[in-house]
C-alpha cells in the first residue's frame, strides 16, 4: 500500500477517519491511531471519545438490565404465588393476578437473555 497523498512513499497505516494509506510525513497520531495530518484529527478524536463513551455506557446499560431482572422477577413471583393462592376465593381475579405474574417472569428473564449481551 502506498500513501494516497504521496504515491511514491509507501504508507505505514490508514487514517481512521477516511482509510487512506498515509505515509510517516501524512500520518499523525492521536490516542495510539493514525489520522491524516492537519486534516482529520479532530474527526479521530471524536471517534476515540465516542468509542470510549460507548464502551462506558455497555457497562451500565448491563447492570441497569440486571437491576431490571431482579425487580421484575420478585414482583412477578409476589403476583405470581398470590394470584395462585387466592383463585379459591377471588376467583378470575386470581387468575388475573397469577397471568400478571407471569407476565413479569417473562419480562425477567427477557432482561436476563438481553443483559448478557453487553459484557
Amino acid at each position: 500500500m502506498v500513501c494516497f497523498y504521496h504515491p511514491d512513499k509507501p504508507a505505514v497505516g490508514t487514517c481512521k477517519h477516511c482509510l487512506r494509506g498515509l505515509c510517516a510525513d501524512c500520518a499523525a497520531t492521536v490516542d495510539d491511531v493514525l489520522a491524516c495530518r492537519n486534516r482529520h484529527e479532530a474527526q479521530v478524536i471524536a471517534l476515540e471519545e465516542m468509542t470510549r463513551l460507548n464502551v462506558l455506557k455497555s457497562k451500565r446499560t448491563r447492570s441497569d438490565y440486571l437491576r431490571n431482572t431482579v425487580f421484575y422477577g420478585t414482583v412477578g413471583m409476589l403476583f405470581t404465588v398470590f394470584g395462585i393462592s387466592q383463585i379459591r376465593w377471588l376467583g378470575w381475579q386470581g387468575i388475573v393476578y397469577a397471568a400478571i405474574g407471569l407476565a413479569l417472569l417473562w419480562a425477567a428473564l427477557a432482561n436476563y437473555l438481553e443483559s448478557r449481551k453487553y459484557k
